[in-house]
């Protein structure tokens, strides 16, 4: 049975695949960025703080491959990301002074790493599943969000529908109808 939300989702234009993909990216990294910072002090675990980063490195990638690549399909986009993953985390095992000195700023800890682990892969497996669960699932809620807006009565003003438009779009509004928020 097809409804107009399926229609929606359907014929969604790759722009809003985009931005929506953008906005889950920016959340992933100012989420990491949080745990990194704050994750030891709120009392979390040491290996939730590591292993939550890198699981959130491999949602990261995901979607920045996601980005790029938006014409290739979810699996191609996982297995191209698990591909980068892999590579930086053998990269940690060269040991070049340019490499090494870059790897002590913190850029280079964020974007390469310092230490190998394998586990550390085993991590960004778990995130690039995650985000492509969450780019399978979240899209067409996403869909539905912005159907709604789209159906909001006449008589609300233009201030309230720009906000509904903002809530829609934004990463929580999308989270919350992912959670069966909205029908």
């Amino acid at each position: 049975m097809d409804t107009a939300s399926d229609h929606l989702v359907r014929e969604r234009t790759p722009g809003a695949r985009l931005i929506s993909r953008a906005c889950l990216w920016l959340s992933i990294i100012f989420s990491g960025l949080a745990l990194r910072r704050y994750g030891l002090g709120l009392g979390l675990p040491t290996s939730i703080v590591k292993y939550g980063g890198s699981t959130l490195w491999g949602m990261m990638v995901f979607f920045l491959v996601a980005m790029a690549a938006s014409h290739l399909s979810r699996r191609r986009i996982a297995l191209i990301s698990a591909s980068i993953a892999v590579c930086v985390e053998l990269s940690r095992l060269v040991h070049a002074p340019w490499l090494d000195a870059f790897r002590l700023t913190m850029a280079g800890a964020l974007l390469l790493g310092r230490v190998f682990s394998p586990w550390d892969m085993l991590a960004y497996g778990v995130g690039i599943g995650l985000a492509m669960l969450l780019d399978r699932f979240g899209m067409p809620a996403l869909a539905r969000a912005t159907l709604l807006v789209r159906r909001a009565p006449k008589r609300v003003g233009a201030r309230s529908r720009r906000w509904l438009a903002l809530l829609a779009h934004f990463p929580a509004g999308f989270l919350r109808g992912l959670l069966g928020g909205l029908p």
